[in-house]
């Protein structure tokens, strides 16, 4: 049994609009963190680019709210602290599947989307909220998505699969913390899907094609299109 990360909390919740707008108001409120928020069920769930997020019944919908000592610029990084923590969770329930990483905060499992992570701050407090696809997953999605249930699985508790993503968590913030984002890194890397192959690129405004060769030393994607390798900071991966 995975022990709880020492000097984190964490509340659970029946029903919530979203795990990231109660951790938006609790640091509104002066709460300090850092703290995990959980729901049941969420009526208004949400994903990147305002896309809504489907809780299904025996999922994990959880929110760490932290208060980063570090720069607003860097904490962005800890999307990716969440996606390992994240995949190594999934692979702790599912020790003979693929889970790998998708750039810049999926995980994926046999190639398909198993959970998403979206990042919200306001001054002084950063919430990472982290959606698991444990009992069902989502159908008609733009990216295929699965669940640890339809890759034959029994799926674990939303309890008991936050607790391993808790500690997890907890390990490689310490990591990044202490050492820095480069560890973090390469650890991401050795996880990260469709590393040399060709992937297509959506962003803002167009869309690019060409060879995923990494990320750089901020988390941007790199892209080599053929005639230069770009740096890619926002945008939507598929292979």
């Amino acid at each position: 049994m995975t022990a709880w990360p020492e000097g984190y909390r964490k509340i659970r919740h029946p029903e919530l609009d979203s795990t990231n707008s109660e951790a938006r108001r609790l640091a509104e409120a002066g709460e300090a963190g850092p703290v995990w928020i959980t729901a049941d069920n969420q009526t208004a769930g949400r994903g990147r680019r305002g896309r809504v997020w489907q809780t299904d019944a025996g999922n994990l919908a959880a929110t760490l709210l932290l208060r980063p000592d570090a720069a607003p610029s860097v904490t962005g990084q800890l999307s990716f602290v969440a996606a390992l923590a994240a995949a190594e969770m999934a692979a702790h329930f599912a020790p003979k599947t693929s889970i790998t990483v998708k750039w810049p905060n999926d995980v994926l499992a046999d190639g398909r989307k198993l959970a998403g992570i979206l990042l919200e701050a306001g001054p002084g407090w950063l919430a990472v909220g982290i959606g698991v696809n444990l009992a069902a997953a989502p159908e008609g999605t733009a990216f295929p998505a699965t669940s640890l249930a339809q890759l034959g699985l029994a799926p674990p508790s939303p309890d008991d699969a936050l607790c391993v993503l808790a500690a997890r968590f907890a390990h490689w913030y310490g990591v990044w913390m202490n050492q820095g984002f480069d560890t973090v890194r390469t650890a991401w890397l050795a996880r990260a899907g469709g590393l040399g192959g060709r992937i297509t690129a959506r962003l803002a405004q167009e869309t690019r094609q060409g060879v995923f060769e990494g990320i750089d030393g901020t988390g941007a994607l790199l892209l080599n299109d053929g005639a230069q390798v770009r740096a890619i900071a926002a945008g939507e991966v598929f292979f």
